[in-house]
């Protein structure tokens, strides 16, 4: 059986395709047209997917699309005769969104060739957070486990707590549209000055540099229910009726949702690249450490109420890494799982899963640990590309390739590693990413200023071999998708001061021998030389998606600082290259 799932017309358009189970490919739609957080009709991933399962739409049995039109149409209703004095711009938005639903029919037949007739029967629509649901527990290794979807808001819920249990998901309670956990977190990211869809990690980034001095005060936005849920104060937030979730340029842009009262109660919002004041920073702080509680809050809660020592989690929140980090220290579950696009990219992949298990009760396949299902290209691509570029290289065996990279970067040096299959979801992961070494204290002010160009405050992530993980980290879990943050042991901040965020902690990715080979035999070539078994791990882009094929990595390289840029098996040395730089 071969479903094709899709997240469209929604922040993060992906696809992701299954044959009896099993997931072949996934990717994000901004990975090809090189605009973030892309919201419109995922036509060249759904190409890529098609391409990777060697199938063509005519065989894919099911169309599966991560929104449902029809989900509480009874709360809406309400909300709607609510909101009947007013407009409500975000609802009546969401509803000419319905209007492209409804014409996937045309995408397919347009881009395939077969007809409306054909495709219609192949659709099916799965609720929002059903879909994020599914994206955890299906993906997980565990037979039973609570779930939790949390983000900002789809399908009229923001928050959904559930049960799964072999091939079923019971939904157990939800929060409506506006109370929201995410429009929470983006109202204040908004007031810190960070405008922009998607900003909510600069925030989570920037707290370590506060203290949470404004706790008390942002407790009174949000209100713990005893139910294990929450409301809010409605009046820190603009008029539901004013806000507008613009995607008609598929740009996801939301506007102000922060309201009078917050301001009042803090003081004047920071504008866009003014100074980052302490003030700030405590705000950040105590933003997030209030999320964090309510977090644990929902998940006490749910643990207490299925007994469960499972958990999973989905939703756009649950890429809040910190949080992520303290689940199993505060609360009663043993196990956590996490999947690589907990974000709406997800949407994709747990639409198609909730089909084939849930709505097709078909068993369930082996739990998901890479996230290495997108672009891929052979050394031989590759060199026709770079001898067309005029580019100098050498194409090295996998044991010179890695002496000569670990060199490079303890002289020190920075390289762009462009390796096997590019990852699904926001992180990179060892396939496209840039490294350095993480003894190197000035690593972080070199990435920051003359590679990344972003901000001096947000830190950069240790890519760990998994059996040492207890030598450095004071906990031992399984992070395979960078999803959590724990604290470095004390002793070990000096070492790996280029990874050691300003709070003593590291956003850790496990790297294991089976999931990810080169990037742990190049890891462990690095420990030989330095004892240290880590490498310093950031995206490969600057101010763009992560690079999907091997132009747009040369590109990144050329228009950057980086000393060495390896594609597979081809080594491309800055100094070897000028005149393509000059």
């Amino acid at each position: 059986m071969i479903i094709l799932g899709l997240n469209a017309y929604h922040a993060d358009s992906s696809a992701a395709i299954f044959i009896d189970g099993k997931m072949i490919a996934a990717t994000e739609e901004e990975r090809f047209l090189r605009i973030k957080h892309w919201a419109g009709f995922p036509k060249e991933a759904i190409k890529f997917c098609l391409k990777e399962a060697g199938v063509s739409l005519n065989e894919v049995d099911y169309i599966c699309i991560g929104r449902d039109p029809k989900a509480k149409l009874w709360n809406k209703a309400k909300y709607l005769l609510k909101s009947l004095p007013k407009k409500n711009t975000l609802i009546f938005d969401r509803l000419k969104n319905r209007g492209k639903i409804k014409s996937l029919e045309a995408e397919f037949a347009e881009m395939s060739g077969l007809s409306e007739a054909i495709i219609k029967p192949k659709i099916i629509n799965v609720e929002h957070h059903r879909s994020h649901l599914a994206s955890a527990f299906f993906a997980s290794p565990y037979e039973e486990s609570a779930i939790l979807s949390i983000d900002g808001s789809g399908d009229f819920s923001t928050t959904m707590i559930a049960y799964g249990k072999g091939n079923q998901i019971t939904v157990l309670d939800s929060v409506d549209f506006p109370v929201s956990a995410g429009l929470f977190y983006t109202a204040f990211t908004q007031y810190l000055g960070f405008p922009h869809y998607g900003d909510e990690y600069k925030v989570m980034g920037l707290a370590p540099y506060g203290k949470p001095v404004y706790v008390e005060q942002i407790r009174e936005v949000l209100k713990f229910t005893d139910n294990g849920l929450f409301d809010w104060d409605a009046d820190y937030f603009v008029n539901p009726n004013e806000i507008k979730m613009d995607m008609d340029t598929h740009i996801p842009i939301i506007s102000n949702l922060y309201g009078q009262k917050l301001v009042d109660k803090f003081g004047p919002a920071r504008k866009e690249k003014e100074e980052l004041t302490q003030k700030h920073k405590d705000l950040a702080t105590s933003v997030q450490r209030v999320c964090e509680e309510l977090i644990l809050h929902i998940l006490n809660h749910l643990q207490a109420r299925t007994g469960s020592k499972n958990i999973c989690i989905a939703g756009g929140v649950a890429q809040n890494s910190v949080a992520n980090g303290k689940v199993l220290e505060n609360t009663a579950f043993e196990n956590l799982y996490i999947p690589s696009a907990g974000h709406d990219a997800g949407i994709s992949m747990g639409s198609a899963l909730y089909a084939y298990n849930h709505i097709l009760k078909q068993p369930r396949a082996e739990a998901i640990y890479s996230a290495y299902t997108g672009s891929r290209f052979t050394n031989e691509e590759i060199e026709i590309f770079l001898k067309e570029q005029g580019i100098k290289y050498q194409r090295l065996n996998d044991d010179e390739l890695y002496d000569k990279i670990t060199n490079k970067l303890i002289e020190p040096g920075v390289v762009g590693w462009f390796s096997g299959r590019a990852e699904f979801g926001p992180r990179a992961l060892g396939g496209r990413s840039i490294i350095a070494d993480p003894r190197n204290n000035q690593a972080k002010e070199l990435l920051n200023a003359k590679i990344k160009r972003r901000e001096s405050f947000r830190p950069f992530a240790p890519s760990i071999l998994k059996e040492y993980v207890s030598e450095f980290f004071t906990k031992v879990e399984d992070v395979p998708f960078m999803e959590k943050v724990f604290p470095i042991k004390p002793e070990k901040h000096s070492l790996i001061p280029a990874v050691t965020h300003v709070d003593g902690t590291g956003r850790l990715q496990t790297v294991t021998k089976d999931v990810s080979p080169r990037y742990y035999a190049l890891i462990d070539k690095f420990r030989e030389k330095t004892g240290i078994p880590i490498l310093l791990n950031t995206s490969f882009n600057e101010n763009e998606p992560i690079v999907n094929t091997p132009a747009e990595a040369l590109s990144c390289f050329l228009r950057t600082q980086m000393d060495m840029l390896v594609l597979e098996n081809c080594l491309i040395v800055r100094e070897d290259n000028l005149h393509a730089i000059l």
